[in-house]
């Protein structure tokens, strides 16, 4: 038999079977056709990178590990909580109200609660973060759970470590959990100290050689952690010197970040996530209502801030960040500002912005004026123009590299988070933001906001458009791999 026919045989059969896998298993047209026109036209190479990126290898794994809850505890379960945020929002204040469909989303999509009485704090960069984290973990008494992207064997790594070896020590239950990538130089440093000092300690996800690639998809960016299910903290800063600018050298980069400590019934919901993740990843099996469930009416109200938790991820079954954020624009009226380093959006997101601004909203984005990613960069410079055309006003930070990851509307709902304007934060990242349904944090985020357009540069529409071409041309370029990056 000619071993050539034998081969283009096997080729096309191969191909087609690729070519069905896409079109059944992709979610959204404009991803299904990329991939598709790359099966086709880039042989074999086409075929690699969807088997490679396209692909959820994670989802049923995750879904399998999870908590194991019957319908009829999970029916009563969701009961009790829609109808506790029900009266939370009946008896809420007016930004929870006016935005009653963004509540609703999440409580229907996800069951996560709107929670009241609680007291949020806006920390800005990791100077401001890390001593609030200190003095949280020293007064813990049952139980500290820590999980992040990027967890460094540096001084700001190391101080916190020695604080935790000192909790253990006072029997203090300590649960690490830290991403395999974003967090390798601690596999065989800090992670094992902790391990040796008898804390319990995993990677999530482990990378390994075999299906490289894929493992470097389905990253957990989250940064969460929960001190005796009451205080939690959440948002962009990642454990590393590089956020704490004032231990930096005169040379350094300047980072702009931003994070959320809280106290109250919100946390209850950080803890669902981590302990959710840390059963997914530790190959225990943790009983929910043993290790998680804190009553709403048994915490001691200082506040009466009004939080939601969104979490989304690719064990979701609809990317919940994104609808959260579509309809946190959908239901501006007057101003939406947003604060992102990675700026790819996808069309949904895209549309959105457009008909905000077209339709006479103030819509601002700040983004770096440098992303730390050449690709990344010239993607994200590719939709400005489309963006700038509807009436977005766009920022570039030059003060350092801004890392926020932030949206406020209209001064009455605060969003603070992990999730990136991209595809990644959206499909293939576990992520995490929290929406804080409040004028005064609003408002507190809006001066930041406005403070950090001080050291920014705004785009001119014109000069933008008028480029070289051989610029646009390459941003384009890299466009095409917008729903990779």
């Amino acid at each position: 038999m000619n071993w050539i026919l034998l081969l283009e045989i096997l080729y096309a059969l191969l191909l087609l079977f690729t070519c069905l896998r896409i079109i059944y298993d992709t979610r959204g047209t404009t991803k299904t056709l990329a991939y598709l026109l790359g099966a086709v036209f880039l042989p074999f190479l086409g075929i690699i990178i969807y088997f490679s990126f396209g692909i959820n290898y994670r989802k049923h794994k995750m879904y399998a590990n999870k908590f194991l809850l019957d319908s009829k505890q999970r029916k009563v379960l969701e009961k009790e909580i829609i109808a506790h945020s029900k009266e939370v929002l009946e008896n809420g204040n007016e930004p929870a109200k006016s935005r009653s469909e963004l509540v609703n989303l999440l409580l229907k999509d996800t069951a996560s609660p709107l929670t009241n009485n609680n007291t949020v704090k806006l920390l800005l960069n990791g100077e401001n973060k890390f001593p609030e984290v200190l003095k949280a973990i020293e007064k813990a008494q049952h139980h500290i759970h820590i999980e992040y992207y990027i967890f460094r064997d540096d001084k700001i790594g190391n101080t916190i470590e020695k604080l935790l070896l000192k909790k253990a020590k006072e029997g203090v239950k300590i649960r690490f959990i830290y991403d395999d990538y974003g967090s390798s130089e601690i596999r065989k440093t800090l992670s094992k100290r902790l391990r040796d000092a008898g804390i319990e300690a995993v990677p999530f996800y482990k990378i390994k050689l075999i299906a490289f690639a894929n493992s470097l998809n389905y990253r957990n960016h989250r940064k969460i952690i929960v001190i005796d299910g009451k205080i939690g903290f959440v948002g962009g800063i990642n454990v590393s010197d590089n956020y704490v600018n004032s231990t930096q050298t005169t040379d350094a980069v300047f980072w702009r970040d931003t994070h959320l400590k809280l106290e109250g019934p919100a946390v209850t919901y950080l803890q669902y996530i981590f302990l959710s993740d840390w059963n997914s990843c530790s190959n225990q099996n943790l009983i929910l209502e043993k290790e998680m469930y804190v009553p709403f009416n048994s915490f001691t109200y200082t506040d009466t801030k009004l939080v939601q938790i969104a979490a989304s991820g690719p064990d979701s079954n609809s990317p919940t960040i994104l609808y959260s954020i579509l309809q946190a624009i959908y239901l501006a009226e007057e101003e939406i500002l947003i604060t992102t380093p990675y700026f790819i959006p996808g069309e949904s997101l895209l549309d959105a912005l457009n008909i905000a601004a077209m339709s006479g909203l103030k819509v601002k984005l700040l983004v770096p004026y440098e992303s730390d990613t050449l690709l990344v960069n010239a993607a994200s410079r590719a939709y400005y123009r489309e963006i700038l055309n509807a009436g977005v006003e766009v920022y570039r930070y030059k003060k350092g590299f801004v890392h926020a990851k932030t949206i406020v509307t209209d001064k009455k709902i605060a969003i603070v988070g992990t999730a990136n304007m991209d595809n990644r934060s959206f499909e293939l990242n576990f992520e995490v933001n929290a929406i804080v349904y409040d004028e005064e944090i609003a408002t507190e985020l809006t001066k930041t906001f406005y403070n950090d357009l001080l050291d920014a540069e705004q785009i001119d529409k014109e000069k933008w458009i008028n480029r070289p071409w051989y610029i646009r041309l390459g941003d384009k370029i890299a466009k095409l791999l917008s729903p990779m990056l």
